[in-house]
């Protein structure tokens, strides 16, 4: 009788656990449910998210795409409407060309006349003043500038030599003492006087003689202080005042 008390005991302890454990296992699997629902509710709600965002950004790319066919088409009429002016302008410079042709020998005479100006003045920087005369001549001759250009540029050399004649201060050019060529400091006072410092350290002055002019070396220590401190006056920008200084006038039989 014991053993059989004892089966009817494990038998009812099976028979009340059972409920409870299927109970636990519907409440995992309704959680899991629940849990796998929202997931999907959430990645159609991201789904949504997404489309507004592709269409928001497609809708700007279109945009984009729009002004930028926009501009396009702007700047095509820009350049072509660029273009037809210029080729107006190019009509309205071969005409005048043709029209102007009796400009030329005028221009060459006055270009003549400003080389022979420059070539009988003030020794300075002559070799590239006169260069630019006959750059000037050799582009009106071959059509590379037209001849209202050639007017232009000639009208600025003939100011640019007036400007001399008025211009004060130190400038650097290649001069030829004692038969040898140096590369020297000159102080150009207006278009009377030129002096000048070798890197050797001679000074002297430009002088005309029989309509040629040469640089003539000082060699006395006061004349050479004179020059220094024309020199030295005017890299410290001091253009006004009473300077001694070696007779070095430009004028012809000047001794």
């Amino acid at each position: 009788m014991i053993k059989i008390t004892k089966l009817i005991f494990v038998s009812t302890a099976i028979a009340l656990s059972s409920p409870s454990i299927y109970a636990a296992d519907n409440a995992e699997m309704v959680k899991s449910i629940m849990k796998l629902r929202a997931d999907v509710e959430g990645l159609y709600n991201q789904i949504d998210e997404n489309k507004d965002n592709y269409k928001s950004q497609m809708k700007s790319y279109a945009m984009q795409v729009a002004d930028n066919e926009a501009q396009i088409n702007r700047k095509e009429t820009a350049l072509k409407l660029a273009n037809a002016e210029m080729k107006k302008l190019e009509e309205s410079i071969a005409a005048k060309g043709d029209t102007a042709n009796d400009l030329t020998p005028m221009l060459n005479t006055a270009l003549d006349k400003l080389e022979g100006i420059i070539k009988t003045g003030i020794p300075f920087k002559v070799e590239e003043r006169v260069a630019d005369i006959e750059k000037i001549k050799t582009d009106l001759k071959s059509g590379n500038i037209t001849q209202e250009k050639a007017l232009s540029l000639t009208w600025s050399s003939y100011d640019d030599v007036l400007r001399l004649t008025k211009e004060i201060g130190v400038f650097k050019q290649q001069i030829n003492v004692g038969g040898e060529e140096k590369l020297a400091k000159v102080a150009k006072i207006g278009s009377i006087m030129l002096f000048f410092i070798t890197p050797d350290e001679q000074m002297g002055y430009a002088k005309k003689r029989a309509d040629k002019y040469t640089f003539v070396a000082v060699d006395d220590t006061e004349s050479k202080k004179e020059i220094h401190d024309l020199f030295d006056a005017l890299l410290k920008q001091i253009r006004t005042g009473y300077f001694t200084l070696p007779n070095a006038l430009l004028v012809s039989g000047a001794k």
